[in-house]
């Protein structure tokens, strides 16, 4: 049987989007640096997609400033989570299916 992908969630096809989902769904909050340096990637490449997760409502923002330093960390939102999870169970049925 060929498995559906129908139900997989287009905005986490990217392997950055997905591992900051991932870790976003694991940890809670993550700051800008500890996500940079868990993805190995670069300042332009990680602002860029999660922009796309901030445009789709996946994740939130916090900025503020520690001493005088600024601070950005991100956190899951409820929507996010819920498709996230829909992606993740998507995934194992595509496995599932796969199989057969």
């Amino acid at each position: 049987m060929i498995p559906s992908f129908e139900n997989l969630n287009k905005a986490f096809d990217n392997r950055i989007r997905l591992a900051i989902m991932s870790v976003l769904f694991v940890r809670g909050e993550v700051d800008f640096n500890d996500l940079k340096k868990m993805l190995r990637a670069t300042d332009g490449n990680l602002a860029t997609h999660l922009a796309v997760l901030e445009r789709h409502k996946y994740l939130k923002v916090k900025k503020l400033f520690v001493g005088r330093k600024p601070r950005t960390t991100y956190t899951i939102t409820e929507s996010g989570s819920k498709a996230f999870s829909g992606h993740v169970d998507a995934l194992e049925e595509v496995i599932r299916e796969g199989k057969k």
